[in-house]
């Protein structure tokens, strides 16, 4: 799955240039709890199809029966609405607490939604472009007659609306970089996907790229450190190491941590993990400083032993981080497990199958 916003857009960007009429909704203020945050997107087309959300879903059929034929078109009894054009207009919902529950706001509820009508095809296909290229943009919304301005952005910013103006910033996607093609990938990279994120898989070994089975996810097979190097991390990028080779995974992580990537971390077990950072202090001149963004053993702590609910552990880790959510002590894996006195499997470790696990 695409980054949301960026699918939005480049709905609504395909169904103006068709030349249909269509508006596009953005959450502008939310009081008390809101299904969605602030700044998301939705595009509404005048038979009544929709991409994105800015809700859990009565708003959007409300918005489909205020603003479009949809309904009359299998009820005759309701009237033939039409999109409205002009100028920016607001809505609120939820003000009354029934009109919270009607909607299925949670308690306490509103949120106020700026509505867009026929938005620019050439703006809009500006902007999906320059998203596409990986450039961070900022689109402005003149309140006055929704005339659109887009800039180049330098950083994220949360949505911005004066008496004058509404300022929303878009994109990039945010990306992840799988370093090892295993099974661990392929269930990490299925989650990733459906988050949102652009998956990139590198793995120069054969056998492994032989078996992928995902589908959307860009495998390459040159040398991890130089799909690193190429890969031009950005704070909106992941790198995570997965093969459980020092040949592959040090060079590759070491690439990484010079970056800007958000999260950099290896699977292992609490073992591997500290010869890893023993390895790079002593052959690669590394300090205990500049390896404090290495993580690993990644994920959260939650008794994992299988693939799936690893990934799971893995995928919930960098959400956390990406979201700016400091996880609690009691579920960093090495903590909780030394905690416990969980055991490493020297079995395992031999075989090299407790080795690549988060929690087990």
């Amino acid at each position: 799955m695409e980054n949301l916003d960026v699918m939005v857009l480049r709905t609504l960007r395909d169904w103006r240039q068709a030349g249909h009429r269509a508006l596009l909704a953005t959450v502008v203020r939310t009081w008390g709890s809101s299904p969605r945050p602030v700044g998301s997107i939705m595009a509404l087309r005048e038979d009544g199809a929709v991409v994105g959300s800015v809700s859990g879903g009565c708003i959007e059929d409300d918005l489909i029966y205020r603003h479009t034929s949809a309904y009359a078109q299998t009820d005759k009894s309701q009237p033939v609405q039409q999109m409205p054009s002009g100028a920016p207009a607001f809505v609120k919902y939820g003000i009354s607490a029934d009109e919270a529950h009607r909607f299925g706001l949670p308690c306490g509820g509103t949120l106020e939604l700026l509505l867009e009508y026929d938005p620019d095809a050439q703006s809009l296909a500006e902007l999906v472009k320059a998203l596409e290229s990986g450039q961070l943009m900022q689109r402005s919304v003149r309140l006055a007659d929704g005339a659109v301005v887009l800039a180049p952005s330098l950083a994220p910013a949360e949505l911005s609306l004066s008496a004058t103006e509404l300022l929303n910033t878009f994109g990039p996607e945010y990306r992840m970089l799988l370093i090892g093609a295993g099974q661990l990938t392929e269930y990490l990279a299925t989650m990733a996907l459906f988050s949102g994120f652009a998956v990139t898989v590198c793995d120069p070994r054969d056998e492994y790229r032989s078996a992928w089975s995902v589908p959307g996810a860009k495998v390459l097979s040159e040398m991890p450190d130089d799909v690193v190097a190429a890969f031009k991390p950005d704070g909106r990028s992941c790198v995570v190491a997965l093969t459980h080779d020092p040949k592959l995974d040090d060079l590759a992580l070491l690439e990484a941590l010079d970056s800007e990537a958000f999260y950099v971390g290896a699977i292992g077990s609490r073992r591997n993990n500290e010869a890893r950072r023993e390895r790079m202090i002593e052959h690669f001149g590394q300090t205990e400083a500049s390896l404090a963004r290495l993580r690993g053993p990644i994920g959260i702590y939650i008794g994992s032993k299988t693939p799936p609910e690893i990934a799971v552990s893995v995928m919930a880790e960098i959400l956390a981080v990406k979201n700016g959510v400091a996880l609690p002590r009691d579920v960093d894996v090495s903590h909780a497990k030394n905690e416990r006195a969980v055991p490493e499997n020297d079995t395992a470790l031999a075989e090299g199958l407790v080795c690549g696990t988060a929690n087990g």
